[in-house]
């Protein structure tokens, strides 16, 4: 397995393996250590109770050749270097002997024995010039001590059978390391796959390729990455689906007026149309401009609000008021379309807002009522309620398709994807209002059903006066 330098595999599979080569290492001397100090424990006990076992023999006075004759033949079947003491000299630690003279036992020794308690050696011994381990136990008759028994054992038979305890532990650590770096490499190789699949999955979205999907059906973090990120791409396809048609919509209703405006000039620049006739296309050419500089203004308020650097001027405003004058422009336009138009407002209701902003917000949702709705009733209530106040608009028109509902407020959105002149349109009226009505502090709600029509509702907070 080739890993990057940089790679996220490669210091998995590092600290993995550090971690697995960490953990031997101390478990081998962890291990080692208490072995070698249980054993030799182990080795002390038995030369304890062996030599309780000998000394029992002993019934009191001068030791007796029998004694030693038994203590030498059990030596001999032992693995235990086993002899026993009676030398006045080797007992007395040298006093009132030659002070020169090498004893097995010392001073401090000879007073332990004299209570009746066993001497533990271990180290290198110069008698034997060797490094034993060893234990005394004494032979007391009353309060004088005849003899000794003396037990040891080299302590390199000890350090043979740890020795041999370690080469097995280190086959064993070995085996083991191999073993567990080989599962680690495939643990590796399993968490970092969905990442290098996610990383070549970036590379194509960055190149305009949004179908691109990671599979990967675990339920771990790696595995709600990877679903993000497939959630991201498709979010990513539906806004660039969005925008194209959204550019593709804002084209043709800029062609449509430039197209008018261009034509109709032409005609009178070349005088091909009547001098009676000159009012009816200038007043079509102003009609056409002004729908291009509402689209122009709606692609820059949406530019600024997407910025945050919208900002809107609130003042006191009698909303009744406000209301009354923003329908009076859409009265004609009904009449034309034979709707009939109910209009009921709370007079008493002042709000803390910008009048220029909330009006666009209300010909927003009555051009959507009014364009969507053909001899039918539009009615518009604003009313108290105990958060503020509410505008309600609703009307008996084309109604729209549940599954259109939950995207009726994105932006670039249109239910009726049709580009006609009638009802074509940018699909930023309500993604504007939404947004507007949210600077002040409101919410806007929109219910609607199939062929019954739709309700769209404005909560907004009042003043208190």
């Amino acid at each position: 397995m080739i890993f990057n330098m940089d790679s996220i595999a490669k210091k998995l599979w590092l600290t993995i393996t550090a971690a697995i080569v960490v953990t031997i290492i101390y478990s081998y001397f962890l291990s080692y250590l208490f072995y070698e100090k249980l054993y030799v424990e182990n080795v002390e006990e038995n030369l304890l109770e062996e030599g309780r076992r000998l000394a029992a023999e002993y019934e009191g006075g001068p030791l007796s050749d029998e004694l030693k004759d038994r203590i030498d033949w059990y030596s001999s079947k032992s693995e235990t270097e086993i002899f026993i003491v009676s030398n006045p000299r080797e007992l007395s630690a040298c006093l009132p002997f030659d002070i020169d003279y090498e004893t097995l036992i010392s001073g401090t020794e000879r007073e332990k024995l004299l209570k009746g308690k066993p001497v533990k050696k271990i180290g290198y011994e110069e008698r034997f010039d060797r490094k034993i381990m060893a234990v005394v136990i004494p032979l007391l008759d009353e309060n004088r001590l005849e003899g000794i028994i003396y037990l040891y054992i080299p302590l390199a038979k000890i350090s043979e059978v740890t020795t041999d305890f370690a080469y097995l532990w280190m086959i064993a650590g070995i085996l083991f390391l191999v073993i567990a770096i080989f599962t680690g490499t495939m643990l590796v190789r399993k968490l970092t796959k969905p990442l290098i699949d996610m990383k070549d999955a970036a590379g194509k979205v960055s190149l305009g390729d949004y179908s691109v999907k990671i599979k990967n059906d675990s339920m771990d973090e790696i595995g709600q990455l990877a679903q993000a990120f497939n959630h991201m791409a498709s979010s990513i396809q539906k806004e660039d689906e969005r925008k194209k048609e959204f550019l593709a919509n804002v084209s043709h209703e800029l062609r449509t007026p430039i197209s008018y405006i261009k034509g109709y000039s032409d005609a009178l620049h070349t005088g091909m149309i009547k001098e009676e006739d000159q009012s009816k296309y200038l007043s079509l050419i102003h009609r056409e401009a002004g729908r291009m500089e509402r689209l122009v203004g709606d692609l820059l308020d949406l530019s600024k609000l997407d910025s945050n650097e919208f900002k809107i001027e609130k003042t006191p405003l009698p909303l009744g008021q406000l209301i009354e004058d923003a329908v009076q422009k859409y009265i004609l336009k009904m009449r034309e379309k034979e709707i009939e138009f109910n209009f009921e407002v709370d007079p008493d209701v002042i709000i803390n807002g910008d009048a220029g902003r909330i009006e666009q917000v209300l010909q927003n949702i009555l051009d959507n009522s009014i364009r969507y709705t053909d001899n039918g009733r539009i009615t518009l209530k604003m009313y108290k309620i105990n958060e503020g106040c509410s505008i309600e608009i609703s009307d008996t028109g084309v109604g729209i398709p549940a599954e259109d509902m939950q995207k009726i407020k994105q932006r670039f959105f249109r239910v009726n994807r049709a580009r006609t002149r009638k009802d074509g349109g940018t699909g930023l009226g309500l993604a504007i209002a939404e947004k507007l009505i949210s600077l002040h502090g409101g919410t806007l709600i929109i219910d609607s059903k199939l062929g019954k029509g739709t309700m769209v509702q404005i909560n907004l907070p009042v003043l208190d006066i």
